[in-house]
C-alpha cells in the first residue's frame, strides 16, 4: 500500500491527512485517486468502509477553486445518514482550506432554511437526490459550474428508487464534467446508467469478499423463542464493544428491541419509521460508545459507516446472500478480527447453503451453549451522551465544549468523548461516571457568553 505522499498534493494538504492518522492508502484510494485528480471519469466498485469517501474527498478538494463561490461539486447519496458521514469527513479533509463552504441537503429539514442557505451560495453540496432534485426545480439550487458529480452508493439508490431522480438531477449539470460512480454492485442498470452520464470512465474493482481469518463466522440453530437469550449469551460470552443486530422488517425490528430491552440490555433501534432528529441521535450514541447494541434494518443501516465494529448479529439470516456479505463486512475491517453470529431457523439451511457456495465456505449449524452467568450489568456501555440546545450556527465549536467541561471544573479530559456537532443541538459523550457532573456544568455555566439547556440521552 502506497503514502498518501506519492500524491501529487499540497503540502498542506498532506500534512492536514496526515493529522488525519491516514497514513497509507487503501486499495480503492490507491486505485482511484491518481485517475480522479487527473480529471477521469471513475466507475468504482467498492464496500463502505473501503475509504471511498476520503478518495473521491481528496479529490473534489483538489480541484476547487476556493475564491469562486459557487457550486461546484455535488455528492448524491441515498439516504440522510450516509450524507451526515460524508459531509463530516469531507469537511475533516477540508481542514486546511478554510474558507471551503459545504452545504448538506437532504429531507427531513425545512426546506425554506436550505433555500436560503443556498442563496448565500456554497463549493461543496452533499444531499440526498428527493431534495436536491426540488431544489433544482425551485431554482434555489444552481449547478451550471459544477465541474464533479459523486453517485455514492449508487445501486442502493437506483434499488431505492431514484433513477429517475438522478438523471433529471444530472441535465441540470453541464455536460463537459467529471462523473465519479462508487457503487457496492455493478447491476446492469449501473453499466446503463454509466454509459448514459459517463465520459470513457475508468473501471475499478476491489475484491469484495472477506478474509475467513479476519471474520469469524458462526451459525446456530434455535427456536425462535431463544434467540434474545442466545443474543444476551453470545454478548456476555465474547463482550464485544460495539454490535449491530440485524433484523429483516421494520416490524421486527421494533420487536427485537422491546426483547432486548426486557432482559435489561441497553440498546437503541434504527428502521424506517423513526424521524430523522431521532435517527441522528441513536446513530450518534452508537457511534460515541453510549449505546453497545444497534438493532437495525438492512435499509436505515445501509450508507452506515460505524467505525471499530465488534460484531454482527444476524437476528434473521437475509433473503439475500450478498446481503449476508454485506452485513457482516462491517466488522473486521483494517486487520481487525470480527464476529458474525447468525441465529438460524431448521428451515433456513438452504439459506446457508446458498451462502457456502457464494463464499466458497463451508460452514454448518451448530447448537449454542448459553452461557449460565449473565450479567447485563457487564454490557452496559461506559459512556453517556449528553446535548445542550445549541450547534454550529451558534457558533459553538467542540473546543467550546471541552474547554467548559474541563477547565475550572475538572472533568478530565481523558473522560469526554466525541463531540457531535448539528446545527443547533450538540451531543457530547462522557464516562458515565461523569455524567452528573458534566451535565451540572453544561447546565449552569456559560458557552460563548449564554447559558444553553442540557439534557441527558440514556434511554
Amino acid at each position: 500500500m502506497k503514502p498518501f505522499t506519492t500524491l501529487p498534493l499540497s503540502q498542506v494538504f498532506l500534512d492536514n491527512i496526515q493529522s488525519l492518522k491516514y497514513e497509507t492508502m487503501t486499495d480503492i484510494q490507491e486505485m482511484s485517486i491518481p485517475p480522479i485528480l487527473k480529471g477521469r471519469d471513475v466507475l468504482a466498485q467498492a464496500k463502505t468502509g473501503s475509504g471511498k469517501t476520503a478518495a473521491f474527498g481528496i479529490g473534489l478538494l483538489h480541484n476547487m477553486d476556493t475564491q469562486r463561490y459557487r457550486v461546484q461539486a455535488l455528492v448524491l447519496c441515498p439516504t440522510r445518514e450516509l450524507a451526515e458521514q460524508v459531509t463530516g469527513e469531507i469537511r475533516r479533509l477540508a481542514r486546511f482550506q478554510h474558507n471551503i463552504k459545504l452545504l448538506k441537503i437532504t429531507g427531513g429539514f425545512p426546506m425554506r432554511k436550505q433555500e436560503h442557505s443556498l442563496s448565500h451560495q456554497a463549493h461543496i453540496v452533499v444531499g440526498t437526490p428527493g431534495r436536491i432534485q426540488k431544489l433544482l426545480h425551485k431554482g434555489a439550487l444552481i449547478l451550471d459550474e459544477v465541474k464533479m458529480v459523486v453517485l455514492d452508493e449508487a445501486d442502493r439508490m437506483l434499488d431505492m428508487g431514484f433513477i429517475d431522480q438522478i438523471e433529471d438531477i444530472l441535465a441540470f449539470a453541464p455536460t463537459k464534467r467529471q462523473t465519479l460512480c462508487f457503487s457496492a454492485t455493478f447491476p446492469d442498470e449501473i453499466k446503463a446508467l454509466s454509459q448514459s452520464v459517463m465520459n470513457d470512465p475508468v473501471e475499478i474493482t476491489v475484491e469484495t469478499q472477506h478474509e475467513p481469518t479476519v471474520i469469524k463466522q458462526f451459525f446456530y440453530e434455535m427456536a425462535p423463542t431463544t434467540k434474545a437469550k442466545a443474543v444476551v449469551s453470545l454478548l456476555a460470552k465474547h463482550k464485544p464493544e460495539s454490535t449491530i443486530v440485524f433484523c429483516n422488517t421494520k416490524d421486527s425490528c421494533r420487536k427485537v428491541e422491546q426483547e432486548l430491552l426486557a432482559t435489561g440490555l441497553h440498546s437503541l433501534a434504527i428502521h424506517g419509521d423513526l424521524e430523522q432528529k431521532e435517527r441522528t441521535e441513536v446513530l450518534i450514541r452508537f457511534s460515541n460508545g453510549s449505546c453497545r447494541i444497534l438493532v437495525a434494518t438492512d435499509v436505515a443501516a445501509r450508507g452506515l459507516d460505524i467505525k471499530d465494529l465488534s460484531a454482527v448479529i444476524n437476528y434473521e439470516l437475509p433473503f439475500e446472500t450478498e446481503t449476508y456479505v454485506h452485513r457482516i463486512g462491517r466488522t473486521g475491517r483494517a486487520g481487525s478480527e470480527g464476529l458474525a453470529f447468525s441465529l438460524m431457523k431448521a428451515k433456513d439451511s438452504v439459506r446457508l447453503d446458498l451462502i457456502n457456495e457464494f463464499t466458497n465456505s463451508r460452514y454448518i449449524a451448530e447448537h449454542l451453549e448459553f452461557e449460565e452467568s449473565c450479567s447485563v450489568e457487564d454490557l452496559a456501555p461506559s459512556m453517556i451522551t449528553l446535548s445542550i440546545n445549541g450547534g454550529r450556527r451558534n457558533k459553538i465549536s467542540a473546543g467550546d465544549i471541552l474547554g467548559a467541561l474541563t477547565s475550572k471544573n475538572g472533568i478530565p479530559g481523558d473522560d469526554v468523548g466525541k463531540i457531535d456537532r448539528q446545527d443547533y443541538i450538540t451531543f457530547v459523550a462522557v464516562k458515565r461516571g461523569s455524567a452528573a457532573r458534566a451535565l451540572k456544568v453544561l447546565e449552569e455555566d456559560q458557552i460563548k457568553g449564554r447559558l444553553f439547556k442540557a439534557m441527558i440521552h440514556d434511554s
